[in-house]
């Protein structure tokens, strides 16, 4: 705090005295800090950087908007403070670009760097800001800017749950030096400890700070028509105050409107039945409808409100680019005219660098007549430059509605006073998906400006068919489990093999959060199994025998009874094999002795139906029963007595036809000998195992068979067996859950070992170029360069055969028929689907499965824009929005990069340089601050 906030020292109790004075003398660089804000830090983050200006570690855990990242600015105003560097490490260049902006204000340009893989800046300032692929691939690098490094920053550290890229984090945090002091923030998870807990194991001494208070509290509403009602019943204190516990109760009168919601249903479809009732119409219990709000109405009542500035989440690009259209064809203006020349004067600034032949394309006159009016759109289809613009003026407050996909909520600074979320389902790249707690929390977490609002609004539009308690659930949840996606990769595996060989490599992949978990899993497991030993010893004891050893004797019992079970299994086995083989060669006309069964008895085949799937014969039997058999009724096998002549014609729900067939089939057995008589079932076997004989001659001679308490020793030795095999059982689970990282590590060793890009201990020098490679491709990139397939390609064809290593369509039938090039790439493309196959079945054989299929629906575009041609004429011919346009050729362009890199002193090298030069250009040169 300044110090005119300082309370006055004579106000003080002797112990808050002595505190103050302890806290001034124990952490200066501290109160130097909390002199630079004019607002008091809460008490989470005075306590994280105590820890911090003590040397030690910190996992901060808290909601969004909460403040984490003054403990992070802390440690790099300590970094300065001891002239050592801080790295700021976040999980997007957008969130990086942000934050870079934020340091510069503070510390001014000549202080502060940022390495986002495309933009450079002042990349050895002592204050840098990057991505956490960057600071990954210095690591593995060896890097020399690392010298000096005394802090880490990383942001949005439960990033690591991330399926596809949370690996990254755990590589940073093993591989960081013990020197560096790590700070992690996160958003509130509900196994903070455990997380904390691991930090500590790998990094030494790290302390865990779980604040789950949100600074500002937040009012839960769900808009049902034109009524904006509570979510949760006001008779709830917590609720009233705006913090709500789990189990809080549901407001009645919304519940109300969910039962009439669910009886108009029902009328509804009562009346659909019959024909009648105007479709669409919801008619409730009382007579009134439940109308839904266009979006125009929604803004309108939030604005009537004062609940604006509002995100609203609707989990669809295109629906989010319709919403801006509705609202502009509904005439809403949420600006001043000062507003609006402010805001025009900032986007034309910001807009500059675009060439006027390409605004068009990007539809930029639409995006700006939106935005002078208060409102925009914002999601990964834009254009970075004009989500950049929506992210500052909204920042402002001058943009008051932004229609957003949920990207939004990872980690990008743009809190809201409201937050509405129109649908509890979003397409998750398989389904329609109901949103997760997780997923609920992180949204409406943006509502609520700290230092603006006093109390923050989340709200659901209502759907038919809602469940408001469901809802509640949802909001009450604010935490949920922090689960690591970490699996060792190929390039993983050559940089740790080259850097530590692979028996040290094993070790430290052991020390992941995977395997963390994955082991504390393993410790019930591990306790119930110590529990099983010590009762098995007291088993063994309990059926001890003053004759002899008992348990010898109770093997040779079990031993016995297995024998017996195996050979009757076998001897039913044999017998159904006769069985089924009798079956096979009976013919239409054979009359036979069915053995058992309802239906025992003379029958005649009228089909014998056998098939793949066994046999199932079709007889009539002699009281003119015509039926289909089962395996069930052949306990022995069977073979034709005699033959009938069945009519071709024959049909078995044909009465008169079964009674004269079954008429026949009397006729022809009157003379037959009488059935054999069939064994009764159960009845002992004549021929008994010579190993059972054996076993029991064995077990008459053991000097226990006379004990007389013989049984009651049994009862013991069976319950030690039957636990012996339980714990067997828990012991293959444990085994099964030990070293499961390091044991997929072993794997991926396999295939490069098989590939020769390791041998042994060491890497080969194929696998240098491995080592280069960072994309989730890496493998088949390497083995395209290894066959040179990419040798003799232009810059232009290398362009189009590497996008289909980035390229990922966003649905599967998006990838029908894509354009390519023809000539040389499409051979090429060819050539790598064959070499992808090879990898393929190598990977499936180890186990594995890391390499997608190429995905060949960017080609024709990386082409034509490495060729030259206009961006009009390249997005013409294609749905892809700008954004992911941009989007896919950075990409293009990182990979590019480490080919170059991967490919040494050879013409590929080139070739892959001057790809990076013809793709860099026109909105895909300029990277600005938000790409």
């Amino acid at each position: 705090m300044s110090a005119a906030e300082e309370p006055e020292t004579d106000q003080l109790s002797p112990a808050q005295r002595y505190a103050s004075y302890r806290a001034t003398k124990q952490h200066p660089v501290l109160k130097d800090f909390r002199a630079l804000h004019d607002f008091p830090l809460d008490d989470f983050q005075v306590r994280a950087c105590e820890h911090i200006e003590e040397g030690r570690g910190v996992l901060v855990a808290a909601p969004t908007g909460s403040g984490k990242t003054i403990v992070g600015e802390f440690a790099i105003h300590l970094a300065l403070a001891s002239g050592r560097k801080a790295f700021y490490t976040t999980p997007i260049k957008a969130l990086s670009n942000q934050k870079y902006n934020d340091l510069v204000r503070r510390y001014g340009p000549e202080q502060v760097g940022l390495l986002t893989g495309d933009n450079v800046i002042n990349g050895e300032a002592p204050i840098v800001v990057m991505t956490t692929e960057v600071l990954r691939n210095m690591l593995y690098a060896g890097s020399r800017t690392l010298i000096g490094l005394g802090y880490v920053v990383m942001d949005e550290v439960h990033y690591l749950a991330d399926r596809s890229r949370g690996a990254v984090w755990e590589e940073v945090i093993i591989h960081l030096p013990e020197s560096v002091s790590l700070i992690s923030l996160s958003a509130t998870v509900s196994n903070a400890e455990e997380f904390g807990e691991w930090l500590e194991t790998v990094r030494g001494d790290t302390a865990t700070i779980v604040e789950e208070k949100r600074p500002v509290p937040l009012y839960q509403h769900v808009m049902v028509g034109r009524r904006l009602l509570d979510l949760f019943a006001s008779s709830d204190v917590d609720a009233a105050a705006g913090f709500v516990k789990e189990g809080a109760p549901v407001n009645d009168e919304l519940m109300k409107v969910a039962r009439d919601d669910w009886a108009a249903s029902r009328i509804k479809d009562r009346r659909s039945a019959r024909g009648s009732g105007a479709r669409g119409a919801r008619q409730v219990g009382n007579g009134r409808r439940v109308w839904i709000p266009s979006r125009y109405d929604v803004i309108d009542r939030l604005e009537r409100e004062n609940l604006l500035p509002a995100i609203v989440f609707i989990f669809s690009r295109i629906g989010c680019d319709a919403a801006v259209t509705q609202c502009l064809n509904a005439g809403v203006r949420l600006t001043t005219p000062a507003e609006r020349d402010e805001i025009v004067a900032y986007v034309e600034e910001s807009t500059r660098h675009l060439a006027k032949e390409d605004l068009h394309v990007l539809g930029y006159h639409d995006f700006l007549e939106g935005l002078s009016r208060g409102v925009a759109a914002h999601h990964a289809g834009m254009l970075p430059a004009f989500k950049q613009c929506v992210e500052e003026l909204f920042l402002r407050g001058l943009c008051k509605v932004v229609f957003a996909t949920e990207t939004l909520a990872l980690g990008i600074n743009m809190p809201a006073r409201t937050v509405v979320i129109e649908k509890l389902s979003k397409w998750n790249g398989e389904t329609h998906a109901d949103i997760t707690p997780g997923e609920y929390t992180q949204l409406t977490g943006r509502a609520g400006r700290r230092g603006l609002d006093v109390e923050g609004h989340g709200v659901v539009m209502w759907q038919p068919g809602m469940n408001p308690r469901e809802l509640a659930g949802l909001a009450s949840t604010r935490t949920y489990p922090l689960r690591s996606s970490f699996r060792p990769s190929y390039n993983m595996a050559v940089n740790l093999v080259s850097q530590f060989g692979r028996a040290r490599s094993r070790e430290l992949l052991e020390q992941s959060f995977a395997q963390f978990q994955a082991d504390k899993a393993v410790v019930g497991l591990a306790r119930q199994l110590r529990k099983s030993e010590d009762a098995l010893e007291g088993y063994r004891e309990a059926a001890q025998c003053h004759l002899g050893d008992f348990m010898e004797y109770a093997a040779l019992r079990r031993r016995i009874s297995e024998v017996e079970k195996e050979t009757s299994r076998a001897r039913r086995q044999d017998r159904r094999d006769e069985v089924i083989a009798s079956l096979a060669r009976l013919k239409v006309g054979d009359v036979i002795d069915v053995p058992s069964g309802k239906f025992a008895g003379y029958a005649v085949v009228v089909d014998p139906g056998y098939s793949d799937e066994g046999p199932r014969p079709y007889v009539v039997t002699l009281d003119r029963q015509a039926r289909r058999l089962a395996m069930i009724d052949f306990q022995t096998p069977v073979e034709a007595l005699t033959r009938l002549r069945v009519p071709r014609s024959f049909n078995g729900r044909n009465p008169q036809m079964r009674r004269d067939l079954a008429s026949a089939l009397r006729d022809r057995t009157r003379d037959l000998p009488p059935a054999p008589v069939r064994r009764r079932k159960g009845a002992p076997d004549a021929d008994v195992d010579p190993e059972v004989a054996e076993l029991r001659h064995r077990l008459k001679d053991h000097p226990c068979h006379a004990c007389p308490e013989r049984e009651d020793h049994s009862r013991w030795a069976e319950r030690y067996f039957k636990l012996e095999r339980d714990a067997a059982t828990l012991a293959r689970r444990v085994e099964q859950r030990t070293n499961t990282v390091a044991r997929q590590f072993d794997r991926v060793c396999d295939v490069l070992s098989v590939l020769d890009y390791l041998d042994g201990e060491s890497v080969t020098d194929r696998g240098r170029h491995l080592m280069r490679l960072y994309s989730d491709m890496d493998l088949l990139a390497a083995e395209c360069m290894r066959h040179g397939l990419w040798d003799d390609l232009t810059p232009s064809e290398l362009a189009a055969v590497l996008s289909v290593l980035v390229f990922e369509a966003r649905r599967a039938d998006d990838q029908s028929s894509p354009r390519i090039p023809g000539g040389r790439v499409r051979g090429v493309v060819e050539e790598m689907g064959r070499l992808w196959a090879d990898l393929d079945r190598l990977e499936k054989e180890n186990r594995l499965d890391f390499l997608r299929q190429p995905d060949l629906g960017f080609a024709w575009m990386a082409y034509r824009w490495a060729e030259g041609d206009e961006l009009d004429d390249v997005l013409g011919a294609t749905e892809l929005a700008a954004g992911d346009f941009v989007r896919w050729m950075k990409q293009l362009l990182d990979l590019a990069g480490q080919v170059a890199d991967a490919a040494g002193d050879s013409p590929l090298r080139g070739t892959a340089r001057d790809v990076v030069k013809r793709l860099r250009r026109g909105v895909v040169a300029y990277s600005g601050l938000a790409d």
